[in-house]
């Protein structure tokens, strides 16, 4: 029932830990490895909350047998020599996280990154903090809006992995940042960047991932908070009430989601006669497949082939060195009293120490 301990030694300094999670990816553009990914995804009753027996005659005799493949070659679109853009993005920013945190704390600490769904997969990456030696783990989910069907899903993916544990860590989670103004900034900055090479459109489009709207008639937060993201974002870029527009994209099934739908706005826009269009997702913070193919691709058609003549995506936030700190300020935020930048080293290793010969006296093997 629980997994193998780390070996344990009296005497030893324990370390923080940090797990990175995002929603996750396959391991190849292939119908396979969508099948395998799928099946996972979609059988999470927060993504589908439908009646199992029922859902479970859909997924395995309609969704799981046409849309692999359908997927794969969108996947195909977008994939790199390094693998899935998601994985590689979400890779770089634990790297750059465990490097700024440690010129900002002095105490041990160790990031992992880890997938709700696919690889790597949660439960590993907390195995790999605890053989790290880590007794303290913060859990930050990369997602800036909370939903169940996201935030809430990685909690319990986390707690089940807790669970297999005998000797389980001390947990901490971070449930949103939507608001953070940090976090806001660091859209701003993007933006700013985006206008001063390119010039700026007629409109900026904030398109956010939809869920269906039972969520939020059932008191999932999600909608709310993506439009107190995109009002405190409009805010700091300046922008008037024509300038802008909030919308939700990648619906699926046949249930209302929460509305507007991002491809018909943009195909509204360009009969409208709005010429051009900034497009970001804001409640991404990085590119995966619902922005470079979904948005940069698929609604960039939809716009121009409605008459508009220049659409330009703005990348999510990726590695950009503006939201690095702010996720490591977040981080440090989180971690009160756990670590401090006035950790001192000796004196812990000496605190040890003496903890390991008393354990040892009292009989102790190791």
């Amino acid at each position: 029932m629980y997994r193998t301990e780390p070996e344990y030694t009296h005497g030893s300094v324990p370390k923080v830990g940090i797990l990175l999670t995002n929603l996750g990816t396959p391991d190849a553009a292939t119908a396979p490895a969508l099948r395998r990914y799928l099946k996972e995804f979609l059988w999470d009753p927060r993504v589908v909350e439908i009646p199992r027996p029922v859902w479970w005659l859909i997924l395995n005799g309609i969704i799981l047998n046409t849309r692999p493949k359908k997927s794969a070659a969108k996947y195909a679109t977008i994939w790199t020599k390094e693998g899935s853009p998601l994985k590689v993005h979400t890779e770089r920013q634990a790297k750059l996280v465990r490097g700024y945190l440690a010129s900002m704390l002095r105490s041990p600490l160790a990031v992992e990154p880890a997938m709700r769904y696919g690889t790597p997969s949660i439960a590993d990456a907390l195995h790999r903090l605890r053989e790290a030696g880590c007794d303290r783990i913060l859990v930050v989910p990369l997602y800036p809006q909370y939903a169940a069907s996201t935030t809430a899903s990685t909690f319990d993916a986390v707690f089940r992995a807790i669970s297999t544990m005998r000797n389980a860590p001390a947990l901490r989670t971070v449930k949103h940042f939507h608001d953070d103004p940090r976090y806001i900034e660091a859209l701003a900055a993007s933006v700013r960047e985006h206008w001063s090479r390119n010039g700026r459109a007629r409109k900026l489009v904030m398109s956010f991932h939809g869920v269906p709207r039972f969520h939020l008639d059932k008191g999932d937060p999600y909608h709310c908070e993506c439009r107190k993201t995109g009002r405190l974002l409009a805010e700091a870029l300046r922008l008037g009430p024509d300038d802008w527009v909030l919308t939700f994209q990648s619906r699926f099934g046949r249930a209302e989601w929460l509305q507007p739908y991002t491809q018909p706005t943009l195909e509204q826009l360009g009969r409208k006669g709005v010429e051009s269009v900034d497009v970001m997702c804001p409640g991404f913070v990085s590119d995966c497949l619902e922005t470079l193919e979904e948005i940069a691709m698929e609604n960039k058609s939809t716009f121009l082939n409605a008459g508009g003549k220049t659409f330009n995506y703005i990348p999510c936030l990726n590695e950009r060195d503006e939201w690095i700190r702010a996720l490591c300020a977040l981080v440090v935020e989180n971690l009160q009293g756990w670590s401090t930048p006035q950790w001192d080293e000796a004196a812990a290793r000496r605190d040890a120490e003496r903890s390991r010969a008393e354990a040892l006296a009292l009989g102790a093997k190791r």
